[in-house]
């Protein structure tokens, strides 16, 4: 039952009830072929769109995908397991999450094969390099979309496809780009997607077990199972914990890098100032890779061991150039040491 604050987030006029919540969120209760059958069709048909998005760098494309897909109903069905301390309903719900964990990389890297693009593409793809490194933010806008998902469920005057869309767009375009990375042989990028997705996970079922807790779901279960939930909610509090760090520290890692990237963009700026009407269009840096692309008049481009010389000296050690020049030319610059 919510009581103060609560009761104005979460009135109990239009709070629903336990069996109608468990109806949606149990994928073994009910009509459970029509349920199953849903569930995989619209989850592979999401992954396929997702995955082309993230490969062709359309965000509209990927915010189709997110509308459809369905991966928030196995994933508040952890939280309410939880709240209702039921082995069954968590164990279940899990299955499905993993199941759908599998279905989407593998699409993902069906449809890195059949929509190629090359690896330096990639680089430069907003789509990717927006969620292969995560960081503190990430992590806020996880809990934020987690609390907002599970409170459209609680409540049944809040459009059912709201909370759907909510946690999807945290869960079905990490788990594409997983794919597409792996697809195309970048094992560290898909490392930084995956962590992404485990990260936004737990802080969802963390935020649904609050919700569902505040909400009085957890009422009619017994004080033992009760203690147990306490216990269980203690744990994955900490597992969020555990989680952060890692996102605090690359953080501060992106924060440097971003000062480097500054660097690296004046390096570049002095270095095609020798070419008359040449200029540097963007400079991104993901992981160990900076990519510069520049645009000349003529497709002229200067001596590139200049720019590696002077990058030397104003960047970090170790990561790997690439210019990207007016023709769509890709040349290996080197390493800076």
């Amino acid at each position: 039952m919510a009581h103060g604050p609560l009761s104005y987030v979460l009135p109990e006029s239009q709070r629903r009830t336990l069996d109608q919540l468990t109806a949606d969120l149990d994928l073994g209760a009910g009509e459970v072929q029509a349920k199953r059958s849903a569930f995989w069709t619209m989850l592979v048909l999401s992954a396929v769109i997702a995955s082309a998005g993230i490969i062709t760098d359309s965000t509209a494309t990927v915010i189709g995908a997110m509308i459809i897909a369905p991966l928030s109903t196995p994933i508040m069905g952890v939280a309410l397991g939880l709240t209702r301390g039921s082995s069954k309903l968590v164990a279940h719900s899990l299955l499905f999450v993993l199941g759908g964990v599998v279905v989407v990389v593998v699409i993902g890297a069906a449809t890195s094969a059949i929509l190629p693009a090359s690896s330096s593409a990639l680089v430069g793809n907003s789509q990717i390099t927006g969620r292969t490194s995560p960081g503190i933010f990430d992590l806020l806008t996880a809990l934020a979309t987690g609390f907002a998902g599970s409170i459209a469920l609680a409540r049944r005057d809040v459009a059912a496809i709201l909370p759907g869309v909510a946690i999807a767009i945290s869960l079905v375009p990490p788990l594409a780009v997983v794919g597409v990375c792996l697809g195309h042989g970048s094992y560290a990028a898909a490392v930084g997607a995956l962590f992404l997705f485990l990260s936004n996970l737990v802080s969802m079922v963390l935020a649904g077990t609050l919700t569902f807790t505040a909400a009085g779901y957890k009422a009619e279960v017994m004080e033992r199972r009760e203690r147990r939930n306490r216990h269980t909610s203690v744990g994955i509090g900490l597992l969020l914990v555990l989680v952060a760090l890692p996102l605090v520290a690359n953080s501060a890692f992106t924060a440097v890098v971003s000062t480097y990237s500054r660097h690296a963009e004046q390096v570049a700026d002095d270095w095609i100032a020798a070419t008359p009407g040449a200029s540097v269009s963007d400079v991104t840096v993901v992981g160990r890779d900076l990519r510069i692309a520049i645009q000349t008049p003529d497709g002229a481009v200067p001596p590139t061991q200049d720019l590696l010389e002077q990058l030397d000296a104003r960047t970090v050690p170790g990561l790997h150039v690439t210019v990207v020049t007016t023709l769509g030319q890709t040349l290996d610059v080197g390493t800076t040491g």
